[in-house]
């Protein structure tokens, strides 16, 4: 498949991903949960969401694979991008209050995002070796 068609369907998935962290996260921090916790509860709805999606539709292929090895690289990645979003909300939400971090929260994913795709495509789904 090609890197365009990839990023078509990563795209695609990821704004699917991104309503349901952004829905979560929101609800849960409008109800009175700190933005930290509740983007962690976002970022794993997303997070269970994607990571079927794209090892099903966007990286799927005689070199990418989707099992034990891909969901553990999976993890790393997505704790590292969940620690960088969530230190990011927290910070945005100190400085500027919490309806400018609901607002942020789209840019910092976007630019997450685009590292998980590069992340994606050329480790997480990879095949064994």
């Amino acid at each position: 498949m090609s890197v365009l068609r990839q990023g078509r369907y990563y795209l695609l998935i990821g704004i699917l991903q991104w309503l349901l962290d952004w829905g979560v996260t929101v609800a849960l921090s409008h109800g009175g949960l700190a933005i930290e916790p509740a983007n962690v509860a976002g970022r794993i709805s997303g997070a269970l969401l994607g990571f079927w999606l794209n090892g099903r539709f966007t990286f799927s292929g005689d070199e990418h694979h989707m099992g034990r090895k891909q969901f553990a690289r999976f993890l790393l990645m997505w704790t590292v991008t969940t620690v960088i979003s969530t230190i990011s909300m927290g910070a945005i939400d100190d400085v500027f209050g919490l309806r400018w971090a609901w607002l942020a929260k789209p840019a910092v994913e976007v630019v997450l995002g685009l590292f998980g795709f590069l992340m994606s495509k050329y480790w997480v789904y990879r095949a064994h070796r």
